[in-house]
């Protein structure tokens, strides 16, 4: 299968049946001339014949990948990432599939790598005055803690490791990231900006605040996460990251 246009999302899907915005999907696919990715995760409702649907309606721009059961977000990342990359694309990216970052500002992340020579860009939650983002003050509090360490565990300055919009060059560093599974299961973010910086500590990381995000109802969640979360932070710092 190879990609029609140069650029892949990747869009990972777990039991989304009722939270897959087809039409905002299928302008997206169209409008922005990218190709959709979407790894349906193991789901155990009808995610896998809405996104049929989407594939069917999507002019040849629209497909699906089936992990024969529920992996993690990151197993779906990874295995829809390195699908992408044997397609030849010149950018891959990844987006969550409640659009929590609508599709407008996922393009922007696309205009800005066009005309930076930034080799992964990164959506950004920063409440800046003017912006529309919306997190609860649980979710902003624990990830002003989060970040903080993952800034720490990648030895840079980061705000926002675990934003679902992130777009990358396509490039051997990428691709030696995405070789083997990931060792985390809630921070594989962090583990793959980690494992690209050690196949290229040269590469050129650029955050960029979203205008809007919004958490979705429903989005997965929890403080056990967070502890989970911070469980895998402290596996990638005993092991070194790369």
């Amino acid at each position: 299968m190879g990609a029609l246009s140069k650029t892949v999302v990747v869009i990972p899907c777990y039991n989304e049946e009722g939270r897959l915005a087809i039409e905002d999907l299928l302008s997206f696919a169209a409008r922005a001339e990218v190709e959709l990715l979407f790894v349906d995760d193991g789901s155990t409702d009808r995610t896998g014949a809405v996104l049929d649907e989407l594939a069917s309606r999507g002019d040849g721009r629209i497909h699906v990948h089936r992990l024969p059961r529920n992996h993690g977000k990151g197993a779906a990342v990874q295995a829809g990432m390195s699908e992408a990359m044997s397609w030849g694309p010149d950018v891959v990216g990844y987006l969550d599939a409640d659009l929590s970052t609508p599709t407008e500002e996922f393009e922007r992340l696309l205009a800005v790598r066009r005309r930076t020579d930034a080799d992964v860009v990164l959506g950004s939650r920063v409440g800046l005055i003017g912006y529309d983002v919306r997190r609860s003050a649980v979710r902003h509090y624990l990830g002003r803690l989060f970040a903080t360490a993952a800034s720490l565990v990648l030895s840079i300055q980061i705000y926002d490791t675990q934003c679902g919009a992130k777009v990358f060059r396509a490039s051997g560093a990428l691709e030696q990231a995405l070789a083997t599974p990931f060792r985390t299961r809630w921070v594989f973010d962090v583990e793959l900006l980690a494992r690209i910086r050690a196949a290229d500590p040269a590469v050129h990381l650029l955050e960029v605040p979203l205008r809007r995000w919004c958490d979705v109802r429903g989005s997965k969640l929890s403080l056990r996460q967070m502890l989970l979360a911070a469980r895998d932070l402290l596996l990638l710092t005993r092991s070194g990251c790369g």
